[in-house]
């Protein structure tokens, strides 16, 4: 074998050898999660709450602008009402990249100059969101502080460096302002607690 032969293949057994590793090393959640782009989150958006792609992305841009790339989202829908004190439930699917879908349920109290009830769509963007596990705790938000976007009702709620930014869409009739927390579980419950 000829000394350019031999170097030609110790370049292509190591090029061949580092490749699998290289692209074992992308997918290992271990290096932390992977997020999402704005165009992943717009086309889902969209798809899930029926909007127009232009009204998603004007809620999305926004929330991007903020937060950055969102690293899992939560597709799923949700009922509430409320009379100075409230209730909030729902149900959704969590997706994260190289993680399996994971079905998540919320439940919430709320107090406050608040009156009506409506059912809502809702997509929520979770940023440092590492595991699905991450989610099972209780995030206090205060609904007055939502703004439209497009149509679209956007809050934020934060718990031990996480944030969650719901984008609403729905019917009913809503109007005030309250405090309140949800706490996403496993398993439906009936208490709000």
């Amino acid at each position: 074998m000829d000394r350019r032969t031999l170097i030609l293949s110790g370049l292509a057994a190591g090029v061949i050898g580092a490749a699998p590793a290289a692209f074992a090393q992308e997918a290992d959640p271990a290096d932390g999660p992977r997020t999402y782009s704005a165009d992943e989150i717009i086309n889902a958006t969209s798809d899930f709450l029926g909007v127009t792609a232009e009204a998603a992305g004007a809620a999305i841009e926004r929330i991007f602008k903020q937060n950055g790339r969102p690293t899992a989202y939560i597709a799923g829908e949700e009922v509430s009402a409320a009379i100075t004190i409230g209730a909030r439930y729902g149900r959704g699917l969590m997706y994260m990249k190289e993680r399996e879908t994971q079905e998540v349920f919320w439940q919430g109290p709320s107090i406050g100059v608040d009156v009506g009830g409506n059912a809502s769509r809702v997509f929520t963007l979770c940023y440092n969101l590492h595991y699905p596990d991450m989610i099972f705790r209780r995030f206090p938000g205060v609904e007055g502080s939502a703004y439209m976007v497009a149509g679209l009702g956007v809050n934020y709620q934060r718990a031990d460096g996480i944030t969650l930014a719901p984008i609403r869409a729905g019917v009913g009739l809503r109007l005030g302002a309250n405090v309140g927390y949800l706490a996403y579980s496993r398993k439906r419950n009936i208490l709000p607690f």
